[in-house]
């Protein structure tokens, strides 16, 4: 008897071992099924149960002759089988099997991306709750805007998890399916009941119409969704990126005691961690692509995709599984610098306090349009001189006509910023 294919890392699911026991899985559930029923001897399916097995190399040796991955594993198969294999593959054709197991194999896969996408956001959470009081600046462009709290990062993207956790698991219903309907569909020498009884001890549902094949949408709509999750990954380590430039200096990744930073700068400490994952992100994305390509098929079922899908499934649930655990290890143990974060808000000399002055200027009964300029000349003087922006405000003497010192005071205090934090917080984590 084969031994059976336990391990659940990624990897190692899509091994050609893992592969062949799935159709093994698949071959040996029909058998049963048609057993119920009468079609096949309860002796016969007793031995095929005993005896079946294969061999990954004599598959490949009788591959070369008969150029036929299900024929090569199906002669296998019988030579442990013996003259009881004639009931093996009853009524089906090759994609019967091939989608059918592919399915098996991508809700596996989905599962352990479920849980990296739980683990991650595990983690996202800690650090949100870590910052929530920790004092930065917002940007928008890149330039300063106004202050908010770090924390809110990591609850930005822990909510965008949650979608892709929605997301992925939609995707795994999906292409929760099966097909075992025969050449084309018909049912033509296998019965709807057959296929419905082994598709429900195998955790699916059956293709409601299908061609030969399970219909492509559906691979379609879960690599797209691998690429989105990729995406947000990809999202986070761009933020990382820029929060480690030197310019910025708030937060870095991990960088572990003799790990090296440049083969000609002794000084480096890059952020390679969040470089590798922009850089995946794009495979991801192309392997989406490609499995769109394959939805339109000619007729109703070439084989131009399944040349593509033996690389894009794998490789894309691997990147992805990847990616998920890499980024994992770079939240968790991000330096993060307060510090820099405080001295960085001095940097553009209280502009941030643009909107809080414009909008004051209003409720004094300006026009908006006034306002505007009013702040704005002094906002362009402050950034080009390098001058503190209350101080020039405080010398104007048509805004102090309007605003008084302790109102102006009291707009450049940062509590204000801060004082929905907490509702924020409510709608992420609850």
């Amino acid at each position: 008897m084969i031994q059976r294919y336990t391990k659940q890392e990624m990897g190692n699911l899509w091994e050609l071992e893992a592969k062949y026991e799935k159709w093994l899985q698949v071959e040996i559930a029909v058998c049963e099924a048609w057993a119920e029923v009468g079609e096949i001897p309860v002796d016969a399916l007793k031995i095929i149960k005993e005896k079946a097995g294969f061999d990954s190399k004599r598959i490949d040796e009788i591959e070369l002759q008969v150029k036929h991955d299900v024929i090569a594993f199906l002669t296998s198969v019988a030579e442990f089988v013996g003259p009881g294999s004639r009931y093996i593959h009853k009524g089906l054709t090759s994609s019967d099997i091939l989608d059918t197991a592919n399915a098996l194999l991508m809700i596996d896969a989905a599962n352990i991306i479920i849980n990296d996408i739980k683990a991650l956001s595990s983690v996202l959470k800690e650090q949100a709750l870590r910052h929530k009081e920790t004092v930065c600046m917002g940007r928008s462009h890149g330039i300063h805007a106004e202050p908010m709290v770090f924390g809110l990062k990591f609850a930005l993207w822990y909510e965008e998890m949650k979608r892709n956790l929605q997301r992925m698991e939609q995707a795994k219903e999906t292409i929760s399916v099966g097909k075992l309907s025969g050449a084309v569909g018909t049912f033509s020498s296998i019965p709807p009941h057959i296929e419905e009884m082994v598709l429900s001890k195998l955790g699916l549902t059956p293709e409601p119409v299908a061609t030969q094949i399970v219909q492509r949408d559906r691979y379609a709509e879960y690599m797209s969704t691998l690429a989105i999750v990729a995406a947000t990954v990809e999202k986070i380590a761009v933020e990382i990126r820029h929060l480690q430039r030197t310019e910025v200096g708030e937060a870095e990744e991990p960088f572990s005691k003799g790990q090296k930073g440049s083969s000609a700068m002794p000084h480096k400490r890059n952020p390679i961690g969040s470089e590798n994952l922009s850089g995946l992100a794009r495979i991801v994305r192309a392997n989406a692509i490609a499995a769109l390509e394959n939805v339109a098929l000619w007729h109703e079922r070439d084989i131009s995709h399944s040349s593509v899908e033996r690389v894009i499934i794998p490789d894309s649930t691997i990147l992805v599984n990847y990616m998920l655990n890499r980024l994992k290890g770079i939240i968790s143990g991000l330096n993060v610098y307060p510090e820099v974060m405080k001295k960085n808000l001095e940097k553009s000399y209280g502009l941030f306090n643009s909107q809080k002055v414009l909008l004051a200027l209003t409720e004094c009964g300006l026009t908006r349009e006034k306002s505007y300029d009013l702040v704005q000349r002094n906002a362009m003087r402050s950034w080009s001189e390098r001058i503190d922006f209350k101080e020039l405000l405080s010398h104007d003497s048509e805004i102090t006509a309007v605003i008084s010192m302790d109102k102006l005071d009291k707009l450049f205090e940062l509590n204000e910023y801060f004082q929905h934090i907490d509702h924020i917080y409510k709608r992420v984590f609850g």
